[in-house]
């Protein structure tokens, strides 16, 4: 064969190639494009046009108004029924004691260990350290349980419902307490173990939720709060509650330091050492120190800086801010329920067709 005819043979053969290439490709364009065409279609339809909800919200505008005028309605109602309450605020500062507390913590550095060997507790915190517990001591149950007690608070605590500015008198829900027979008449499961008078752990619910007690970390003063109907009330709470507190840890350590005095005379009598002698003599002066300081000073562990003042103005409820609530969150379910409907009338007419 020739060489001319080789050359033609190979020319052709490769033209057959490209042939067969372009068809391939054309095929290939020919089985994908239906694929293509639904990936645009789904990405079209998978975008929300805006004009489209906003017809919708358009013809449900009347659905939307009434919805949301039911909810403004119903939360000038609620706003309204609710009682008028009011805060009042005492100012406290850690009281600071120059004698025991000093020289106890001194002591404490000096013969902290000797003291332990001894059964005795320095600490040597101070007033700092006797403020922190005190504010922990007033949220606690015990002691909230025995200032509704002493005071005989139990009706104002659980049983009023609102005050009369007028009179100046509570107003106590019949449901829960009579007040002319003086007896507790609210529904009770017997076999929960209820009964008519509210527990001491009702009380203190009750109770704990209108105290609140925080200290600036910059001043290290001290807000201790009541909020209640009264005014009047709860400038008297809130008065009494400084007491109470000051009377109950005043107690603690005068009953501590007393023990501790007894303690140390007797340890003195079952020891010929002398340095164990001195020493004892000085932790003996230092806690009969503690022991003046609790019979002389009325403001113990607080000192009063502002005194509580009978509120004038109320503290809640926040009539305007409810409303306002009521009013966005009437129009945000409004048009959520008219865009519901809508779409999924839509996908109903879509299926159809």
């Amino acid at each position: 064969m020739s060489e001319d005819n080789t050359k033609e043979i190979e020319r052709k053969l490769a033209e057959l190639e490209a042939h067969n290439k372009r068809i391939e490709s054309n095929l290939a364009l020919l089985v994908n494009r239906p694929l293509l065409m639904d990936e645009r279609f789904s990405n079209e339809s998978d975008e929300i046009d805006l004009r489209e909800l906003w017809n919708a919200i358009w013809q449900g505008k009347w659905l939307i108004v009434g919805v949301t005028f039911i909810f403004a309605i119903t939360s000038v109602f609620y706003a309204l029924s609710l009682p008028n309450e009011y805060k009042s605020t005492a100012i406290l500062a850690p009281e600071t004691q120059s004698g025991g507390a000093g020289g106890l913590s001194k002591l404490a550095g000096q013969f902290g260990g000797l003291a332990s060997l001894a059964g005795l507790n320095l600490g040597g915190g101070g007033a700092e350290d006797k403020s922190v517990i005190a504010m922990e001591i007033i949220k606690t149950w015990g002691f909230l349980e025995k200032f509704i007690e002493d005071n005989n608070i139990q009706v104002e605590v659980f049983a009023a419902k609102g005050w009369n500015r007028s009179t100046n008198e509570l107003i106590i829900d019949p449901e829960i307490y009579d007040v002319e027979n003086k007896n507790w008449v609210r529904d009770f499961d017997s076999k929960k173990g209820e009964t008519a008078e509210p527990s001491s752990w009702e009380l203190f619910e009750e109770f704990r939720e209108r105290i609140s007690i925080s200290q600036d970390k910059k001043t290290s003063l001290i807000n201790l709060s009541v909020e209640y109907y009264s005014p009047v009330l709860a400038k008297e709470w809130t008065d009494k509650l400084v007491k109470s507190i000051n009377e109950h840890i005043q107690k603690q350590e005068k009953e501590e330091a007393t023990k501790s005095i007894e303690y140390l005379k007797a340890k003195i009598g079952e020891t010929n050492i002398a340095d164990m002698q001195a020493v004892f003599y000085q932790l003996i002066e230092e806690q009969t120190k503690t022991l003046m300081l609790t019979e002389v000073s009325d403001e113990y562990v607080f000192k009063t800086i502002s005194y509580a003042k009978v509120a004038e103005e109320k503290s809640k409820p926040k009539r305007a801010l409810i409303c306002v609530l009521g009013v966005m969150l009437g129009g945000m379910l409004s048009v959520l329920i008219v865009l519901v409907r809508y779409f999924s009338n839509s996908n109903k007419i879509e299926s159809k067709h």
